[in-house]
């Protein structure tokens, strides 16, 4: 049962993040239909501090991440957060020898040299949130977060004025392939509804990031900016156009009937 599940809720996943590469494209097309006074549209980007716990190395990676966003206005000061980040790698640096047996990679087997060794995940990510907005444009937001990996490795990593060494071990196999958990954070929306937004959010997973290892968990800080597409001057007048031609004909029907 727990299989089925498991397998469920990769493919739930897989769904949306295949669809969402290429909804991407079709939402930078059609970003100016897409907002409106209840939902806000964008492009959403920054970096990532990552780092898996429970490891003898304490050094986080650092990356970026590049995706789209929705916000819909609930009620009041209440939003509701959701979107995808298509282009997403968390994992953990600087990965000593013992890091490399505990999670059986053969690069302990061998010895390279200088250099740093790193895991690195890519995944789609997937944030279910709720947003309380304050007066003074500033907002606190919380929920949870669902990421599905799609590829792994162990990247080995050297430079000198001679060499340039760059080796990947790939391991997906070893790694659990979903990861939920809790995520909360803060930001401001700078005037105007157009205007970008720029935050800082926490995520922890709940999941154990290599199998038979527990309290692996993945720790990331993001940091991040939100930019509306399809939102400008320019847009809002040209919806504002289309609804006063709407309202004209609907005015002009009902005098007909009269």
């Amino acid at each position: 049962m727990k299989k089925n599940i498991k397998y469920i809720l990769v493919s739930l996943l897989l769904l949306v993040t295949i669809s969402a590469q290429s909804q991407v494209l079709i939402s930078l097309l059609l970003g100016n239909k897409l907002n409106s006074d209840k939902i806000e549209f964008g492009m959403e980007g920054g970096a990532n501090f990552s780092h898996i716990t429970n490891m003898y190395t304490g050094k986080y990676m650092t990356d970026w991440n590049l995706g789209f966003y929705f916000i819909f206005h609930v009620k009041g000061p209440w939003y509701a957060n959701t979107g995808v980040l298509v282009k997403a790698k968390t994992g953990t640096g600087n990965l000593v020898h013992q890091d490399l047996v505990a999670i059986g990679s053969q690069f302990a087997d061998t010895t390279m040299g200088p250099g740093s060794y790193t895991q690195k995940v890519n995944t789609f990510i997937v944030p279910i949130m709720m947003r309380y907005m304050f007066d003074n444009r500033f907002y606190l937001e919380g929920g949870i977060q669902a990421s599905l990996r799609y590829k792994s490795w162990v990247e080995y990593k050297y430079k000198d004025k001679e060499r340039n060494i760059l080796l990947k071990e790939f391991n997906k196999n070893k790694m659990n392939p979903i990861d939920v958990g809790p995520t909360a954070g803060f930001g401001y929306h700078f005037p105007k509804r157009t205007g970008m937004t720029l935050g800082f959010k926490y995520y922890y997973g709940l999941v154990n990031a290599y199998k038979g290892m527990p309290g692996t968990k993945n720790s990331v800080f993001y940091v991040k900016a939100n930019i509306p597409i399809g939102a400008g001057e320019k847009a809002q007048k040209k919806r504002a156009e289309a609804a006063k031609k709407k309202a004209a004909k609907k005015a002009a029907k009902q005098q007909n009937k009269n």
